[in-house]
């Protein structure tokens, strides 16, 4: 199936949609334009994905950055399968009943994080609701293939909630990711009609759990704007983000894949952008990135440079963030 084919197929990929009304997104604004995807290094990078049988979120969601990304033979392992049990209303992943787990899939994306010559990698995973622990082992599987084969990589990891399962939680953060990524996504408010299997306190308990038990382990969160969010809730998340000793945040504008997802209700602006990383610069982050094509994988192995450059220079120390 290829890459094109996957975006085309809404019907199939979101049946639960198909009853929303057409809402067409419009014409993008200039700066939220990018190439198409070509190169040498994204037909590689793309090989290596199709011969390993492996998916990627890259793809499955319509990433923007995708070009970018696989041009510098970077990207972002999707494990699970990659049909979803939720079924938000921004995303562009497959939902239904998801198939069963590949038990060899971790070591096949230790093969392929050996062979691409990863030195960050960044594996994030469809929600697993039918599965009683949310697929917390086999994430923890895949952290242990990517060390057995290729020990010198960072593995950052993009988890679900696991319904906030203490013992699924627990069991993946044992796993001693570097970086423990779980996305926000948007405000409170919006939860019931954007996420709404999701609970916003839930995920904020969550990364606030990782701290407690792996303070050595960097947090990290986004979300998007452009959903009908005002500028002075997506303070109130920052404030809660620190109050749950977030490291790191995210923020880009929301692309409406398909016309039965829900709609672009504004264009934030690049000024606007600068704004939103001013104020979440001030309200302590050890690391921002606020742009219109801001992802929550997208420079994932740059950041991680500098998130460890920022912590020892205001901590003093490299190990362990002390807040």
């Amino acid at each position: 199936m290829t890459y094109n084919t996957k975006l085309l197929d809404k019907a199939k990929r979101h049946p639960e949609k198909q009853k929303n009304p057409d809402r067409p997104a419009g014409r993008k604004p200039d700066w939220i334009r990018v190439p198409a995807p070509q190169g040498k290094n994204f037909t590689q990078t793309r090989d290596i994905m199709r011969k390993g049988k492996l998916t990627t979120v890259c793809e499955e969601a319509g990433c923007p950055n995708i070009g970018e990304c696989w041009q510098q033979k970077h990207a972002t392992f999707m494990i699970l399968g990659e049909v979803c049990t939720r079924a938000c209303a921004f995303c562009n992943i497959a939902t239904g009943k998801p198939d069963k787990v590949d038990k060899l899939e971790p070591l096949r994306v230790g093969v392929a994080v050996m062979k691409m010559g990863l030195k960050h990698v960044v594996v994030t995973a469809v929600d697993r609701d039918d599965l009683k622990d949310g697929g917390a082992d086999h994430f923890v599987k895949t952290i242990q293939a990517i060390r057995l084969k290729s020990p010198k990589t960072t593995i950052e990891i993009l988890p679900g909630d696991y319904k906030g399962r203490i013992e699924d939680i627990d069991h993946v953060i044992a796993g001693k990711p570097d970086v423990f990524n779980h996305n926000l996504e948007t405000v409170p408010r919006l939860y019931p009609t954007i996420r709404p299997g999701a609970r916003y306190f839930r995920s904020l308990r969550l990364l606030e759990r990782v701290k407690d038990v792996s303070p050595s382990i960097f947090t990290k969160s986004g979300m998007m704007v452009g959903l009908g969010e005002t500028k002075e809730e997506v303070g109130q998340v920052m404030d809660d983000m620190r109050a749950a000793r977030i490291d790191f945040i995210t923020i880009g504008q929301y692309l409406q894949p398909t016309s039965k997802h829900a709609p672009v209700m504004k264009w934030w602006t690049p000024d606007e952008f600068k704004e939103l990383e001013s104020m979440a610069r001030a309200k302590g982050f050890l690391m921002v990135s606020a742009t219109p094509l801001t992802r929550s994988s997208h420079h994932a192995g740059d950041d991680f440079k500098k998130l460890k450059e920022a912590r020892e220079k205001r901590y003093g120390i490299s190990s362990v963030a002390v807040e």
